[in-house]
This record gives C-alpha cells, sequence and structure tokens, in this order.
C-alpha cells in the first residue's frame, strides 16, 4: 500500500478518511521510461495518474500543450468523458501513481465534491475552489448572513409621537434607531436626530418625530451575506440599514457592527471623504482606501466586492477633491469621469490616473487650467501616478466641451487606428463619479450610435482580442517579456482578451453597462452569449482577477502583480489555470468567427 501518497494534495483533499484509506488500497505505482505513451490521443483511460516524479508532456498532435510535475494528475477527462483528447507522453523517466478507473469513478459517484474537479466545466471547479478557500483561510466570516450580526431591535412609534416619547423608548430598548410609522411609509428615526431638533432646532420636546425622519430607508434581507451589506451601506453612504424578512422589519443594522464583525472599515472610510474639510484629510482618506484591499482580501471578500468597494470609495474622493478644487463655473457645467479599469469597477490596487472632464460649454482659459494641474497633482499626492498614456484631467485632450470630445469620436470611426480604438476604448468604459451625469450619457449615447451597424469598424475594434498569445502550456520554460522565466502574464494572456472581447460584443449591441461581469449578464440575456459560456466566463474573469489580485498584494511597491508562477500555484490552481486558458482559447475563436477576424 503506498502510505507515501498525499491525501493533502488537490482534489484528494476533498475525500472522507474512510474514501482516502478505500483509494490507498486501490493505488498502484508505474513506472515509465523517456517517450513512453501513457495514455494516447483519442485513447480511453484505465486509470487516473498522479505523477511522483518526472515529467508528463500534454501533447495535441504534435503540438506541446503543457508540461506536467509532481502531484499533478491526469486524464480525469479520459475517466469522465470517455475518451481523451490530448495524448500523455513522458518526458522523462517517471513515477506515477496509478489510480485503478472503477475506484476512481466510485469515488466521484459517492462524493461532489470530489466530483466537481473531474467536469470540464470550469464553473464548477472554481465553485469548489473559492469554498475550500474560504474555508480554508477565513472560517466562517464569509459564509455569514446579515441574520447572523447583531440587530438593534424593530420597535415602532407613530410619526405623530413626540420627540419625548421617542427618546424613552430608545432608552428602554437600549437602542439608538426606531422605525416610524406614517401611514403606509416606513421611516428611522435616530438620537443624534433628536438631538439636533432639540439643541440645534430648539424644538419642543412635545413636537411630533415626523419632520426629522427620514423615509429613505435601505433594506437587507436576513439571508444576504455580510459583503453585501458592506457594499450597499458604502454606496449608498448609509450608517444603518433596515432588516426585513419579506414580510416584515425585523431588526436594524448599524455600520459600527457590521465593521465590528468585518474588522474593516470601508464605511469609515467613506464617512471620512465625506466630511472632508481640505486635501490633508484627504491623503488619509487615500491612504486608508488603499488599506482596504488587504481587509477585505483577508477576510475573504471576493475580488468582484472588493473592486465595487474600492471603486466607490475612489469615486467618493475624486468627487470630493473635485468639489474643493474645481471652480464653480466648472462644477455646474462639468462632468469628471474615470475611465479604465476604474470605470469598469474592476480596479482593485491603485495603479495610475485614468480620468477626465466633460464640460457642457467654453469655460475661462485660466480657470480650466489651474483646475487641471490642481485636480491631477494632487491625486499625484494622494498616490495615483500620472497615467503613462496622458489619459486624465491634466491633459486638454481628455477636459474640454462635449462637442470636442463628439468631433474626436466622428474622428475616431472615420479614420481608425489602433491609437483610435484604444480611446473608444478607454471612453466606452467611462463613468461619472462628479458633476453633471448626463453630458456623459449624451457623449456615450453619439459613440454607440456612431459604431452600431459599423461591422469593419467592430471588427477592426474586436481584433485587439488576438494582440497578446494566450499563454497556455508550456509552464516550465516560459519566458516573459520581463525575462522572469517561469511566468505567465495574467493581464496580457487572459484578463484582457475577455475584458475586449466582452466590450466589443457590448459596444456593437449598443449596451450601458461598464463592468465586465455585468455586461456578460446582459449579453446572456438578450441572447448573444450562451448561458453555459456566460458562466464560465464570469468565472474565468474572477478566478484570473483573484490571482492578479493575490500577486499584487504580495509583490513588492511598483509591481504590477500580473506575472504568476504556475510553480508557486497549488496543483488544484495550476489544472485551473489551464482550464482558464482555455476558456480564454475559447472565447478568441468565438470573437474571431463573430467579428470575421480571419479577413484581416
Amino acid at each position: 500500500m503506498p502510505n507515501a501518497f498525499d491525501a493533502a494534495n488537490p482534489p484528494f483533499d476533498r475525500l472522507t478518511s474512510q474514501e482516502v484509506e478505500t483509494l490507498r488500497a486501490a493505488l498502484d505505482i508505474a513506472y515509465f521510461r523517456p517517450d513512453e505513451t501513457v495514455i494516447a490521443q483519442n485513447a480511453a483511460a484505465n486509470a487516473l495518474f498522479v505523477i511522483i516524479k518526472g515529467t508528463i508532456e500534454e501533447r495535441d498532435g504534435d503540438d506541446l500543450l503543457a508540461l506536467l510535475g509532481p502531484k499533478d494528475s491526469f486524464d480525469s477527462r479520459a475517466l469522465v468523458h470517455g475518451r481523451s483528447g490530448h495524448a500523455f507522453v513522458a518526458r522523462e523517466e517517471t513515477l506515477c501513481y496509478v489510480a485503478p478507473k472503477n475506484v476512481t469513478l466510485g469515488l466521484i459517484q459517492s462524493n461532489p465534491r470530489f466530483a466537481a474537479f473531474f467536469y470540464r466545466e470550469i464553473s464548477r471547479k472554481l465553485d469548489e475552489l473559492t469554498r475550500d478557500e474560504e474555508e480554508r483561510r477565513y472560517g466562517s466570516l464569509m459564509r455569514a448572513r446579515v441574520a447572523e450580526l447583531f440587530l438593534h431591535p424593530a420597535a415602532f412609534i407613530d410619526a405623530g409621537d413626540s420627540i419625548e416619547a421617542a427618546g424613552h423608548l430608545m432608552r428602554e430598548i437600549d437602542s439608538n434607531a426606531l422605525f416610524v410609522r406614517d401611514g403606509e411609509r416606513i421611516g428611522i428615526i435616530t438620537g443624534m436626530n433628536l438631538s439636533k431638533a432639540v439643541v440645534l432646532r430648539r424644538q419642543p420636546i412635545e413636537t411630533p418625530v415626523r419632520a426629522f425622519t427620514h423615509f429613505d430607508v435601505v433594506t437587507l434581507r436576513p439571508d444576504d451575506f455580510v459583503s453585501s451589506a458592506l457594499v450597499l451601506m458604502t454606496k449608498r453612504n448609509k450608517r444603518r440599514v433596515a432588516v426585513h424578512d419579506g414580510e416584515r422589519y425585523v431588526g436594524i443594522l448599524e455600520d459600527i457592527d457590521l465593521l465590528g464583525f468585518l474588522a474593516g472599515s470601508a464605511q469609515v472610510v467613506a464617512g471620512r471623504i465625506d466630511r472632508a474639510s481640505g486635501k490633508d484629510d484627504l491623503v488619509i482618506a487615500a491612504r486608508e482606501t488603499a488599506a482596504q484591499v488587504r481587509t477585505l482580501r483577508r477576510q475573504g471578500v471576493r475580488v468582484e466586492v472588493i473592486g465595487e468597494v474600492i471603486s466607490d470609495l475612489n469615486g467618493r474622493l475624486f468627487s470630493r477633491l473635485f468639489e474643493m478644487v474645481a471652480p464653480a463655473e466648472i462644477r455646474t457645467s462639468g462632468c469628471l469621469i474615470v475611465m479604465g479599469s476604474e470605470g469598469r469597477g474592476e480596479q482593485t490596487v491603485r495603479t495610475d490616473q485614468d480620468n477626465g472632464l466633460i464640460l457642457a460649454g467654453p469655460v475661462d482659459q485660466a480657470a480650466l487650467d489651474a483646475f487641471r494641474s490642481d485636480f491631477s497633482g494632487a491625486l499625484a499626492e494622494f498616490g495615483f501616478p500620472p497615467c503613462p498614456g496622458n489619459v486624465m484631467v491634466s491633459n486638454p485632450v481628455w477636459s474640454k466641451p462635449l462637442s470636442g470630445y463628439l468631433e474626436d469620436f466622428r474622428r475616431w470611426v472615420a479614420l481608425p487606428d489602433d491609437n483610435a480604438h484604444m480611446n473608444v476604448a478607454i471612453f466606452y468604459d467611462a463613468r461619472a463619479v462628479a458633476g453633471d451625469a448626463q453630458l456623459l450619457a449624451t457623449a456615450k449615447a453619439t459613440l454607440i450610435e456612431l459604431i452600431r451597424g459599423e461591422q469593419a469598424y467592430l471588427a477592426h475594434f474586436a481584433r485587439a482580442v488576438d494582440a497578446f498569445a494566450t499563454p497556455i502550456g508550456l509552464f516550465n520554460n516560459l519566458v516573459t517579456s520581463e525575462g522572469k522565466g517561469d511566468a505567465l502574464d495574467l493581464k496580457k494572456g487572459g484578463i484582457f482578451p475577455i475584458v475586449h472581447g466582452i466590450r466589443s460584443l457590448a459596444i456593437e449591441h449598443g449596451l450601458l453597462e461598464t463592468a465586465t461581469d455585468r455586461r456578460i449578464a446582459r449579453l446572456r440575456d438578450i441572447g448573444v452569449l450562451q448561458p453555459d459560456l456566460a458562466r464560465e466566463l464570469s468565472q474565468t474573469l474572477r478566478f484570473l482577477l483573484t490571482l492578479r489580485l493575490d500577486g499584487q498584494l504580495a509583490a513588492s511597491g511598483g509591481s504590477s502583480g500580473t506575472l504568476v508562477r504556475p510553480s508557486l500555484l497549488s496543483s488544484m490552481e495550476r489544472d485551473l489555470l489551464r482550464d482558464a486558458f482555455q476558456v480564454v482559447k475559447q472565447f478568441r475563436g468565438i470573437i474571431r468567427h463573430h467579428f470575421n477576424l480571419g479577413m484581416f
């Protein structure tokens, strides 16, 4: 019995103790000579192999797809789907554990978590990896629901009740907030509202609470995730939200209780930004925003939620700075926009500035020049380095009247080149963060109208998906442009093709969503993407963004974090990375066919 078999190696760590013993009892060890075929292409497999020592080549005809090393397993697909799509050949003397087919299939049938590893769909594997990671690193934290947090009681008063009565009830139930009924309306009043009414507004304590109640109540359900509560509070700038189970209000969740649970402070940072009285306060808030990424990741918040929280905090920061440094003429007739990953809400670790200004019409040139310098300079002080492509407010090309942008759009579409295509992609991802958002809406509507139906233009625009090769296989000897040896560029090889391919389909269909995952969902809903493909694209993008974020957090200052070394990943992560790049490769093929890129 091979007792040295490592049952902690994924996916075998999903087996129960009894199942591990069953597997160990059935294992054998096989030796393969250099160039010996272990599984022939398109042949059935009679076992699952786990490499002990040596290297196995995964081949598609004469093409080398991947090199498998110790602890890697193959070929799960041949067991589940009946035959192997690739050949597996020993590159050197190789030892493997051999798990008989009948034993492996028995474990697959009896253990759903173990089985998920063996299915082709990357989404099922990623779901399992996510659950395993959360259990391993974060315990019960991110499995928590709102119902598990401390909720203040759902106590009610009538809108006609007095300030005094409300104060007494708050003291009786030891809570700082009450629900207020006013006919069909439900609102919330707090102890601070009562204090301000009496102290600042000199209201008698007999005054009804109606005038001091907030009726714009934001609600969550008890089974909503804690991360959803964090995002909602941050985006809506609420210190408390009501919890409603679909039939009745069951309590009030306050930010201090949520933040105490998460051991983070995103909502506190949002409040600091809103209360900032000068740029020095914003410098502190910017530093705290950057720190939130590591805190949220440590707490197990998913990468897309981190992106949404950080995007919202940065948006607040830019908006507050805009209020501070923009003269009244620009504040009232301008729209501040963010672009790139910031615009899509996919920014996590801070990179460079990607912003612009749309003006309703001409403004005083001296005031505009001063604003350009002050705004971009302040962001640099906050830790946002200048954009290498100069896509920023300080560049007059990206801070001008709407009419100037519309002229640019017509030129970009009529005389397309790589730079014009890049500018269209940048602007299409734009999001308004301050000022008159209608200016951006008008600009985007015009841009979309110019492009829709222009198939030749769309094809030229979409072909950027082929700008970089998909780095599948050859993991052990891949040399990147930075000469880093065994490394892959996640952004060039995986993230960009998905983002740009989806962007190309989205602009073709005139979609207004900016986030890639929301564009995928809309393209699925209107029938452009098949549901299975949409799910796998979303899961693949999430996985690649998570790997990139972990790389960014681990990297020294100034590193992009987009390079990942497969040798440093777990066996499960390496398998998923191969699957992820296969999804990217498939999607690029779909984009090439859809836009007829073969004509270039």
